[in-house]
């Protein structure tokens, strides 16, 4: 692969990292509270008005969208595809509220690709499901939730959005029961444990969480650097991964897509680091295809094909 090599970055800070989360406890409890009170349809407005702001108070969000938006759409982006790609992910965030207080009936979540996945019936053990920024990722274990197919546990890095995720807990406890902390010391032993007692275990594999080794693979035909530690550790637990997104496609409709993306269960030591590469190189395919898709459900606002030990400015 032309564009592929592993760089280490030491103990540089990923770029998503360094940014600041932004908002404020209040403000989060007062939308969360409108939300539930007054109903998805009314407070959509607002909605509205929060990604208004955020257009033109986050001029470093704004050049990452635009960017972003010059590369999928192959033109100059202007000021209205960047609203619509901020008030895309506005919605996914605001629509989260009622997904983690299973409003199901509120939305229309068409699947794709679930034939790909084992069967309910299958006992044979857990598996990965790597995600992207890229559209919801609460509409897979609200999925979960609703059809108890088989038990999800989400493994995330909360501290780069502490605010949001504590308020979203008090929608609901008890999705904090299904979350394993990444970054810390027993992550791994944790995590490895849930897939062997047949769990599937979902992360988003795009950005590393700490110092992390990467490989730059084409992304809308330049190198993008994507963390190798996700795939290395699914190279650990030695269990099948797949590749999930739930794309936000405007009102109250999102599309769930499942797609093979590798599987470690039968890789030997020997073939390990040319399937990890095979993996990552077919990860990126699976993102830019899906971003034409629906080219405003990337939810990366910083650039994502810099350095990552520069943040965005």
């Amino acid at each position: 692969m032309t564009h592929q090599q592993a760089q280490g970055h030491g103990a540089d800070t990923p770029a998503w990292l360094q940014r600041k989360e932004r908002g404020s406890l209040l403000l989060l409890r007062l939308m969360t509270w409108l939300s539930l009170t007054l109903g998805r349809r009314l407070t959509r407005p607002i909605v509205y008005g929060i990604a208004f702001y955020f257009l033109l108070a986050v001029p470093a969000a704004r050049a990452a969208s635009r960017g972003y938006l010059q590369r999928v759409l192959g033109r100059p982006a202007g000021w209205r595809d960047m609203y619509r790609h901020i008030m895309a992910f506005a919605s996914t965030i605001h629509d989260r509220i009622y997904l983690l207080n299973d409003r199901h009936e509120l939305f229309d979540i068409r699947v794709y690709g679930e034939e790909l996945l084992p069967a309910a019936e299958d006992s044979s053990g857990g598996l990965l499901i790597f995600g992207a920024h890229l559209g919801s990722f609460e509409v897979l274990r609200a999925l979960a939730r609703k059809n108890a197919r088989h038990k999800v546990c989400a493994a995330m890095y909360p501290q780069n959005a502490r605010l949001l995720n504590s308020m979203l807990a008090r929608v609901n406890a008890q999705v904090v029961l299904d979350i394993i902390p990444l970054g810390q010391l027993d992550a791994i032993f944790t995590l490895n444990e849930r897939v062997q007692a047949g769990a599937w275990v979902a992360l988003l594999a795009d950005r590393a969480v700490g110092p992390d080794a990467h490989l730059q693979v084409p992304l809308f035909g330049e190198p993008a650097p994507f963390p190798l530690g996700p795939f290395r550790l699914a190279a650990i637990v030695r269990r099948p991964v797949y590749f999930m997104t739930g794309l936000y496609r405007g009102g109250n409709r999102y599309d769930i897509h499942f797609e093979r993306l590798a599987d470690f269960s039968q890789t030997s030591s020997a073939h390990r680091e040319a399937a990890l590469r095979t993996a990552i190189a077919r990860y990126a395919q699976l993102i830019e295809l899906h971003c034409r898709q629906a080219p405003y459900n990337w939810f990366n606002f910083y650039d994502f094909w810099k350095a990552t030990s520069r943040a965005s400015r």
